[in-house]
């Protein structure tokens, strides 16, 4: 089940009601854009079921897919940080189910409580480092003289 999986695991029950209480469900088909790099990031979804893709612009080249999502993981982590401007693209690889959350909402919610705003920064700055990472070896695969493969 998604609950022990991704952000919900990283949760307390109360914190994880809390932020369940501001989401509503939509689905994506297959290849439906749900963000463009550079856009406003106003919302962000945990992915109930599905495969989203997570792509980087690259000058000259079609977007380079940098990595891809499933149940239980968050998609998106640009709406905690100003300037809420999406570093990456996103795509539905597959139809997808996910929750979708309001940024500001969530943003309220975490300055009324801080225990809430800490355990969703912390799990969220794992997800950034996990991605930064993430990003770095995949364009290192792709555009590197002789591949990067997995650094030690």
């Amino acid at each position: 089940m998604v609950w022990r999986t991704g952000i919900f695991s990283a949760m307390t029950k109360e914190h994880r009601e809390q932020l369940m209480a501001l989401a509503h469900e939509v689905s994506f088909a297959t290849g439906d854009r749900i963000f463009d790099e550079g856009a406003t990031a106003d919302r962000f979804w945990i992915i109930h079921t599905g495969t989203v893709s997570l792509d980087l612009r690259v000058p000259g080249r079609q977007p380079a897919v940098i990595e891809s999502l499933g149940a239980g993981k968050l998609l998106g982590w640009s709406w905690l940080v100003p300037p809420y401007v999406w570093h990456l693209g996103a795509e539905a690889a597959s139809p997808v189910r996910a929750y979708e959350f309001d940024a500001a909402a969530v943003r309220a919610l975490c300055a009324e409580d801080p225990r809430l705003d800490h355990e969703l920064c912390t799990y969220v700055s794992g997800v950034l480092a996990r991605r930064l990472r993430a990003a770095r070896v995949r364009l290192l695969d792709l555009y590197a003289p002789y591949g990067a493969g997995e650094v030690p």
